[in-house]
């Protein structure tokens, strides 16, 4: 398999305007003991980025729009060649920085939206006003043909919301809606219970088939979630639906599960490189290493990528290859990021016997 870094988010602040229930970094308005970098640190690891590969880049937090210099980060990016994305919640866009998006080459931006309500949405992010913002971006992004995807984080608290929220997607004009399916790091963590069983956790992550075979004009994929693409192999082969085809894809890399430390990673405020946006261990720092040395040599990452290692059902299950199990859970509810996946119910069929 190819481990080639396609994605790397950034959180180039930790700082943010809002508390929300899930938040992985604990994100508050002032830094806390985790400064932003400077501007000529960001155009250095942009340079020790662009130097080994050319990944597409998500801007990220906290909230980035609180960094002053974000746009002149991304045009920076931009003329290196990469393919330059923003991560926001969306409350602080405004018609100017809408112009700012589109001069400093930022392709793509993603806005968090988890409520298909004020009420829904302004609970799950602690800030009255947040749902407001964000259909306000959005309206701003339409009207200034900036192109965004909306990301939808669900516990409990908002279950029986999700086929709301992917209605309201579908109006927006957004080119894609991604389910995350939370996982338990930072402020997390402190929501333990508010996690989706894994019994309802199946049961969505089938609902979504039926709905994926049916939308053809947004895209759609859950994230977080890799056990989705063993429900795709199972539902396609019970339901006759062009089972080789879906098989082959997967088999491919046209799409799987787990990527963390795969296919993409997170760099933090610190300069640690960590497998994914949820996964609290690093593998290296870059300022004490370079981006090749530590995507390619860490330990962390070598051991992620093996899937004869992995340990109780995910190191025994014939899915193993789409799916991997998701590293971050198994670390958050073990300890050890080479367990099984905690909240997947398959009983592989060699453990059957």
């Amino acid at each position: 398999m190819d481990f080639e870094p396609k994605w790397v988010a950034w959180e180039i602040t930790r700082r943010c305007n809002l508390k929300c229930v899930h938040c992985r970094s604990s994100s508050e308005l002032e830094a806390c003991g985790h400064p932003d970098f400077s501007f000529e640190e960001a155009t250095r690891v942009l340079d020790d980025i662009s130097s080994y590969a050319s990944p597409v880049v998500v801007l990220s937090g906290g909230e980035p729009l609180l960094r002053k210099d974000v746009f002149e980060i991304a045009k920076y990016g931009t003329g290196k060649g990469l393919r330059m994305c923003m991560a926001t919640n969306g409350t602080l866009v405004t018609e100017e920085i809408a112009g700012k998006i589109k001069e400093a080459g930022i392709k793509m931006v993603s806005m968090s939206l988890d409520g298909s309500t004020a009420a829904i949405h302004d609970n799950f992010r602690n800030s009255p006003g947040a749902f407001e913002g964000t259909m306000r971006a959005i309206k701003i992004f339409n009207d200034h043909g900036i192109k965004f995807l909306i990301n939808s984080s669900f516990t409990k608290r908002n279950q029986e919301d999700i086929p709301n929220l992917y209605k309201l997607a579908k109006t927006t004009g957004a080119t894609a809606w991604y389910m995350f399916m939370i996982v338990p790091t930072g402020r997390g963590e402190d929501i333990m219970s508010e996690l989706i069983s894994k019994e309802d956790y199946e049961e969505v992550l089938k609902w979504h088939y039926e709905l994926e075979k049916e939308e053809d004009e947004l895209l759609i994929r859950p994230t977080c979630a890799p056990s989705y693409y063993r429900v795709v192999l199972q539902q396609a082969k019970k339901q006759g639906d062009d089972f080789k085809r879906r098989t082959l894809q997967f088999s491919t890399g046209g799409s799987k599960g787990c990527l963390a430390g795969q296919l993409i990673c997170l760099i933090d405020v610190d300069g640690n490189v960590l497998p994914c946006s949820y996964f609290p261990l690093a593998a290296g720092n870059i300022r004490e290493k370079s981006f090749k040395e530590i995507w390619e040599k860490s330990e962390l990452f070598k051991d992620m990528r093996d899937f004869k290692s992995y340990k109780g059902r995910c190191g025994a299950c014939e899915y193993v290859n789409v799916c991997g199990g998701c590293r971050a859970r198994a670390y958050a509810v073990t300890g050890d990021y080479m367990a099984e996946e905690p909240f997947c119910g398959h009983v592989p069929a060699k453990l059957l016997k």
